[in-house]
C-alpha cells in the first residue's frame, strides 16, 4: 500500500500507545480513510497485516462503523440519516431532494465529481431530525427547502474553488 511517510509515521507512533495490537484498529482504519479518502481492500489487508490479524477482524470494524467507505466518494460527502425518527420527520424526502439538486443518486459521485449521497444508521440527533451531515457538520431539521439552500451552498462553494 502506498501511504505518505508521514503517515506511516503515524501509523506506527500510534500502535505503540496499544498493549494489544489489535486494538489500534480503529485509530488506524481513521489515518488510512483521512489520505485515501476511503478503505480499500488492499488496505484492510495491509493493516490486518500490519496489526498480525486476519483481514477479516479488521473488514468486520470496516463494516460494521458507518464512518468508513468501502468506496471512493465525491469531493463532499453528504450523509443522510434513515432511521426511524429521521425517517418519520421527512428524510428519505430530504434524500431524495439533494439526489435532485445534483442529478445523482444514492451511493453514487455525482457527474461533477462533487458530491456522493448516503444513507446512514443514526447521526444521533433524533430529537431534531431529519439530520444530515455534511462531511464532518451536522446540520439539523433538514427539510427539502433546507436541502436545496444547503446544495446551493455546496455548489457556491465548488463554482468558487474552480475560478
Amino acid at each position: 500500500m502506498n501511504l505518505k511517510p508521514e503517515t506511516l509515521q503515524r501509523i506506527d507512533e500510534v500502535i505503540t500507545h496499544y498493549p494489544v495490537k489489535r486494538s489500534a484498529v480503529l485509530p488506524l482504519l481513521h489515518l488510512v480513510q483521512e489520505e485515501q479518502g476511503y478503505i480499500s481492500r488492499e488496505a484492510i489487508e495491509w493493516i490486518a497485516a500490519k496489526l498480525e490479524l486476519q483481514p477479516i477482524n479488521v473488514y468486520e470494524v470496516v463494516t460494521f462503523y458507518p464512518m468508513f467507505r468501502q468506496h471512493p466518494v465525491g469531493r463532499r460527502h453528504i450523509k443522510v440519516c434513515r432511521t426511524l425518527s429521521c425517517a418519520l420527520n421527512g428524510g428519505y424526502r430530504t434524500c431524495e431532494e439533494f439526489e435532485k439538486e445534483f442529478a445523482t443518486q444514492r451511493g453514487a459521485i455525482s457527474p461533477d465529481g462533487e458530491v456522493t449521497i448516503e444513507f446512514v444508521e443514526c447521526l444521533a440527533s433524533c430529537g431534531s431530525g431529519p439530520a444530515v451531515m455534511i462531511d464532518d457538520d451536522l446540520h439539523e431539521k433538514v427539510d427539502c427547502a433546507k436541502a436545496r439552500a444547503l446544495a446551493a451552498q455546496i455548489k457556491a462553494e465548488a463554482a468558487a474553488r474552480t475560478k
